[in-house]
């Protein structure tokens, strides 16, 4: 059901009471407008602390500074009055307890007449005393018409005529974002290039970025990672060439459903992270990092909040790809009794969540260890495909050092023994390759000359990769791959 359904139902079966979050007061109030002069006859009344009731010459300035005050105006009305009261940011004062009396004498008073009670605010508050008289509404942000109509009509108004497929991929950008913040960031691109196309798509993201770091849960990440920056995992690229349209709007039309997302599990190293990233590049869509570590919180009920305030943004910013990074240690955490339960209704509240999302947000989820994951989240159903990144065999430990060198040294293959490399560096993880060459670079240069193939053999043999250190754990992650539910990302190992 609709917003627009939900509401007019909660006015049209009076419910006294109505508590609407959101940041977009001005859009709210349209739509009430909208709401009112449509589908449910009522006079408004707006109020807020600074200048009372405003908009209606009978009542301006009423109650300014007196939110006790602007609840009486409820009853100076007769009983038979259709009328509806918008309190803006009034849950500041739900705590006094006159105004908590108050409400619940309208809440009994009010179940017979026509007259509803709006409060609006970017907050939840609702103090205990009041959870039953109160119902709590989430205004959704734009809908993709919106957001189109939004556009078309700023194009008009600028005399530019936007191709389909541009407003496609401008009303794609913009989800996520406020009418207001839209009309913001569309401002300043006029202002600066004097017109809307490809380019804008930039300061658009750039918006989203700021949004993200001041939620301090999930963090932007640019994907400038090529499919050509990772040497092997051959059956993961293949997976992920097969899926490259899964958010087209022709996949939908063939009936298709989202893919859900993926899960990577394996040796520290191996381009679990640069998969990520490949995947939100090659498929065009932005990435979002989340780290558990910020969603759990010390006050009470504060991590469940966070867990769900997340899923809103994300699902809000979609499509999307939401990378959860070494979600094994989040899951380490439930083996901690003394949190109170914490961490389980917040995992338990994620994985409900990867279960029946139905909205295009792509789950990338990484684990280095798989000891602490329990079974049900690699199930069908949370995740399209469990993959185990193993450490390169000789063929991708080649290809690895030849995509490192390259981008170092382009166009220059020929004089570098990637054969005696591979041969040499046998158990190195992709990362530790990578640092080979980074050390083969520093000897070259700290000798005042090119680096050369004896400097990268040297290299080789002065690190000792971590499959060394950690051979006991390399070894149980080996045989949970073989228990046969796991698909291999590399072809041959």
């Amino acid at each position: 059901m609709s917003f627009l359904n939900d509401f007019t139902l909660l006015l049209r079966a009076r419910y006294p009471f109505i508590y609407i979050n959101t940041t977009e007061e001005e859009r709210l109030e349209s739509f009430i407008r909208f709401c009112t002069s449509k589908y449910v006859s009522r006079t408004l009344y707006f109020w807020d602390f600074s200048e009372g009731y405003v908009g209606n010459p009978n009542t301006k300035g009423f109650a300014a500074k007196n939110p006790l005050e602007a609840l009486d105006l409820v009853e100076k009305l007769t009983k038979e009055t259709p009328a509806i009261f918008i309190l803006r940011d009034f849950d500041n004062f739900l705590k006094d307890y006159s105004i908590i009396r108050k409400i619940k004498n309208l809440s009994r008073s009010l179940k017979t007449q026509p007259k509803n009670i709006i409060i609006v605010s970017s907050e939840i508050n609702i103090p205990d005393s009041l959870s039953e008289y109160i119902t709590v509404c989430n205004f959704p942000l734009p809908t993709k018409q919106e957001i189109r109509d939004e556009l078309t009509r700023l194009s008009t108004t600028l005399k530019q005529e936007l191709e389909d497929v541009m407003l496609s991929k401008l009303t794609i950008a913009c989800q996520g974002l406020s009418l207001e913040r839209i009309r913001r960031v569309l401002s300043k691109i006029i202002a600066k290039e004097g017109k809307i196309d490809s380019a804008s798509l930039t300061p658009i993201l750039e918006e989203k970025r700021q949004i993200l770091q001041q939620t301090q849960l999930l963090e932007f990440c640019i994907s400038d990672k090529t499919i050509s920056d990772i040497g092997g995992l051959d059956n993961f690229k293949t997976w992920l060439s097969i899926r490259s349209e899964a958010f087209s709007e022709e996949a939908i039309n063939y009936g298709l459903p989202y893919p859900k997302g993926v899960f990577l599990v394996g040796v520290q190293g191996t381009g679990k992270s640069l998969a990520a990233k490949i995947l939100a590049f090659e498929w065009d869509l932005p990435l979002l990092r989340l780290d558990f570590g910020t969603v759990f919180g010390s006050l009470v009920g504060q991590s469940e909040s966070r867990i769900r305030k997340m899923i809103s943004i994300t699902e809000a910013l979609s499509p999307c790809i939401l990378w959860v990074d070494e979600i094994d240690k989040a899951f380490a955490g439930t083996q901690n009794s003394g949190d109170s339960g914490t961490t389980n209704r917040v995992l338990s509240t994620f994985l409900t969540w990867l279960s029946e999302k139905t909205t295009p947000v792509f789950v990338v989820a990484t684990a280095n260890q798989i000891d602490s994951i329990p079974p049900e989240i690699i199930r069908k159903g949370r995740f399209d495909e469990v993959f185990f990144l193993s450490l390169p065999n000789e063929e991708e430990r080649k290809a690895i050092f030849n995509v490192h060198l390259n981008r170092v040294r382009p166009n220059t293959e020929i004089e570098f023994q990637f054969d005696l490399f591979a041969t040499l560096s046998k158990d190195f993880s992709g990362a530790e390759i990578e640092q080979v060459v980074i050390d083969a670079m520093r000897l070259g240069f700290h000798n005042k000359r090119e680096f050369t193939n004896q400097d990268v053999v040297c290299a080789i043999n002065n690190l000792i990769p971590l499959s060394r250190t950690k051979n006991k754990e390399l070894a149980v992650l080996k045989e949970w791959s073989e228990s046969g539910n796991i698909t291999n990302a590399s072809k041959y190992n």
